[in-house]
């Protein structure tokens, strides 16, 4: 049940309205604060471990956005905004902070150490949170921004 609060200009406004907004705004500087570290952390690992792990953090950090490349040909029939559905499953697959999140963890405790892929998974991270940090997130089957 919405209730309706009058204000000082005779116009309503939904209780919890404000709130709202707020939670929004300490959520994307939470993001944005991820991705400032995440930024910083891919550089640093790029910087100690040679143009590799910069090369790689880089790509990681563009890739996830390349994945409209998957239904270019129907992009001119598509609205303004929207990405192919059949783009949608693997843009929202490169868009999930869970997976490099889930594969920084098995690097952490893996037989593997191999430097360069932790700068990728770093530049993964910073795309995802800047992503959200400015008001992007995952799509519909449609190809529209959730909401």
């Amino acid at each position: 049940m919405s209730t309706v609060v009058a204000t000082g200009r005779g116009q309503g406004q939904r209780r919890g309205q404000g709130r709202g907004r707020a939670v929004t705004v300490v959520r994307r500087a939470a993001w944005l604060a991820g991705a400032l570290f995440w930024s910083a952390f891919a550089v640093l690992e790029a910087m100690n471990h040679g143009w590799l792990a910069g090369t790689l953090a880089l790509a990681f950090f563009v890739l996830p956005d390349l994945t409209f490349l998957v239904a270019l040909d129907e992009a001119p029939a598509m609205e303004k905004g929207q990405l192919p559905p059949r783009a949608v499953p693997y843009y929202n697959a490169l868009h999930r902070a869970l997976v490099p999140l889930a594969l920084m963890a098995l690097y952490t405790v893996g037989p593997v150490a191999w430097p360069p892929a932790f700068a990728a998974l770093c530049g993964w991270l910073a795309h995802i949170s800047y992503d959200r940090a400015f008001g992007y997130g995952l799509r519909t089957k449609e190809g529209f921004q959730r909401g």
